[in-house]
Parts: C-alpha cells; structure tokens; sequence
C-alpha cells in the first residue's frame, strides 16, 4: 500500500538541534565518549521550591483539566510578572498558556496567517520560526544579518524587506542562536518603521529573557511593546519557564497579546493539544511568584562558561565569534576553514561538514548554521559543566588544527 503524506508536512524539515542531539544520544549509547553541545537546554535541576509546589499539587488531586489556556491562576502569576518585569498590562483575556513555547508561536502563526501572507524573520533565527510560517500557509521573508552587525536587522533593512503581503515579524532577544540583545534604541528604530505599516503584526520571542549579562543600560532588557503603546496593541509578547526556571521538560509557554488573536488561539487550542498539564501550571505559579534568588548563581556560572568557551573558540585556527550578551549560545564563524580537508580527506564545504566531521572525528556535537538560516557559522549551548566545555573546546581547536 501506498501511503500519501500531506503536502503540508512535505514543507518543513526535521529540526536541526534535535537531529544533532539524537545523533549525539545514539553514538553516546554506542559507548563513545561523546560531549553534546547542541542542546538549548539548562544542566541545572528545577529549583527545589517549583518542585515543591508540583508535589503539592498532586496531593491535593490537582490533576483534571484546566481551562484550555491555562488556569486563572496561573494566569495571574503571569500578568503580575509582566506589570512587574516588563511594565506591561494585560488582562486575563489577553493571556494566552500552552504546553511550551513553540505551541503559542505555532497557534499565533496558525490562526492569523492565510496563504501569501509573509513574515518577516531575521536570520540567525530559532529553527522552527520558517517551518511554523510553512504550516500555516505563509511565506517567510529572510533578513540576513552578519557579525558586522552583531546578528542584528536595522530599521533600514526593516523597511527594505515590508511588502504589501507582510503580516508578522518575529523578534527574538536575547537571540537563539547568537546571544545577541536588541538594546532600547535599536528596537525604537524598527518601531518607527512599523509605526508607518499599523497593519503588521509582532511576536516577541522573550523566553531568555533572565539570562542577561553585564546588565547595564546599554544592555538591560527591553521588550518592543513596552516602549510604544501603539506597538504594544499589536504585539504578541511570549515568554515562558523552560529557560529561566531550567523548566524544559514540564512544557510550559505563555503570551500576552490582543484579545482578537487570543481568542481564536484559544479556540485552536481546545482542538488540538486543550490544557497544558495542570501539574507543570501549578509549578509554573510557584516559579513566576516564588524565590528568584537562584537565577544570580545561575548566571555566574554560564557567564564564566561563556567567557570560557569564547576565548577558546577564538583561539581556534579558521574561526571567530563575538562575545554573547545573554542567552546561553554562541555563534562561531568557520569561514576560515572553509576549503580545507581532514586529515582523511574530506573537503569542508560548508558549516554542516564542519559540524558532521567535528562530530565523526572528535566526538563533538554542535548545530550547523545553516540551519539557522546563516552560514558559515555554527552554534554552541555553553549550559553544560565546565570541565565538558573546556574538553570540547580543545577538541575544537585540535580539529581546525589538523585541516590542511
């Protein structure tokens, strides 16, 4: 028997970083001493206080279904952190709550988009943004950015790239896959743009939101709709606790956005995956209300990693990278290799032969950038131990020193 896919899933492509990370898990379980560094994903356990507050919940048989988009509970938890972190005020019908980040942008993009509408996408960017526009019946608009300029669009490269088609762009800082932060006045700079097109929409992807470093006023986070109320009425502001709460497994995501786009996720969701579990909600309240005392340590210790592996990876032969600014990432260039064969010669094409033979060779998995939709770079998660970074990135080094 024949069996016919939908044209739909023929759009999209598996998921790099979660390609990478298997291919990692099945060599390691071939017993090869294999260091992952493709991961987006936290080494720290989940407080024990958010732990505390799941348990709590299952002895007081909290585990029926909730309102399809999350509890009034919960809900409450996430417009006071709003008011209070980001100065932004919704109310309980401009919240929306799903079983992680990617299903808000997923809903968001499903129930907006119809076929020729675009979405403007910087790149770098997330792997899943350009595929979950595909699904939707949209056309992903590409901005290539560069290291010169930080992996950061202007307002000019903005206004460059609207169309009369454009109905989204999606911002996401700090940046998965650079670490970049968008400051105030480069973020005022788009919005002068998109305060001439009242018909565009914006998603701001704020899920690292607390993993900012050398907080200062040239880099304090800033979200696009708290600077301009105009902008803000137009703005799906999504954010989540896998990141910040080391909370990735309990699948929890949540936005504030217009009534009108609420309402219809609401609806999409009460016919696809209905309520995120009522457990991770429950400890979702404890971790946007409870003790926050344990992010400081946190950042301390991926800020070392960062300043780490960034001057390992620079020592490197062929490659450079600029120093992230938040998140847990970094985006190394590996033009400089380009051309060049191993040892057992295999010519370097491209940053996916880099990232294939690096793994083959010395058994470190990273995320080829093109992937991301920008070559020749390729992306590092520094949320491992020390010890494993320093040992990968000496085998990184060892590689582009054995190229010919």
């Amino acid at each position: 028997m024949s069996i016919k896919l939908s044209k739909n899933i023929e759009k999209i492509a598996p998921s790099a970083t979660v390609a990478m990370t298997q291919l990692a898990r099945e060599l390691k379980n071939e017993g090869k001493d294999v260091i992952s560094l493709s991961a987006g994903e936290p080494d720290f356990d989940t407080p024990k206080h958010i732990k505390a507050a799941a348990i709590d919940a299952i002895h007081r048989g909290e585990t029926k279904y909730t309102a399809v988009d999350g509890m009034d509970e919960l809900k409450e938890a996430i417009i006071k952190k709003f008011k209070r972190e980001n100065n932004l005020s919704f109310s309980k019908e401009n919240i929306s709550v799903a079983p992680g980040g990617k299903p808000i942008i997923y809903n968001a993009m499903i129930t907006t988009l119809n076929p020729g509408d675009e979405v403007i996408i910087p790149a770098p960017y997330w792997v899943s943004y350009p595929d979950i526009v595909k699904l939707a019946g949209g056309t992903p608009v590409i901005i290539e950015t560069n290291i010169e300029d930080n992996f950061k669009i202007t307002g000019n490269k903005l206004k460059q790239s609207i169309t009369k088609h454009t109905k989204w762009i999606i911002l996401n800082s700090p940046s998965n896959p650079t670490g970049e932060v968008y400051s105030k006045d480069e973020l005022k700079s788009l919005i002068d743009v998109l305060k001439q097109h009242p018909n565009i929409y914006i998603l701001s992807d704020d899920i690292y939101e607390h993993l900012l470093y050398n907080k200062s006023n040239s880099n304090k986070f800033t979200t696009i709709g708290q600077i301009d109320d105009e902008i803000n009425s137009r703005t799906i502001t999504m954010n989540g606790v896998s990141k910040a709460y080391s909370m990735t497994g309990w699948r929890i995501g949540y936005c504030g956005g217009p009534k009108v786009i609420i309402d219809a996720m609401r609806k999409l969701q009460g016919q696809s995956t209905s309520n995120p579990s009522s457990i991770s909600q429950w400890a979702a309240v404890e971790a946007l209300n409870g003790d926050q005392s344990f992010l400081e340590k946190w950042l301390e210790s991926f800020e070392e990693r960062r300043n780490k592996v960034f001057e390992m990876l620079n020592s490197a032969n062929g490659l450079k990278c600029l120093k992230p600014k938040g998140a847990f990432y970094i985006y190394p260039s590996c033009e400089g290799v380009i051309g060049k064969k191993t040892p057992y010669g295999k010519i370097i094409n491209n940053d996916k032969d880099f990232a294939m033979n690096l793994l083959e060779t010395k058994l470190v998995s990273v995320v080829h950038g093109e992937a991301f939709g920008l070559s020749p770079y390729f992306r590092i998660s520094y949320a491992t131990s020390m010890e494993k970074l320093e040992i990968a990135c000496d085998r990184i080094i060892k590689f582009c020193d054995e190229l010919i």
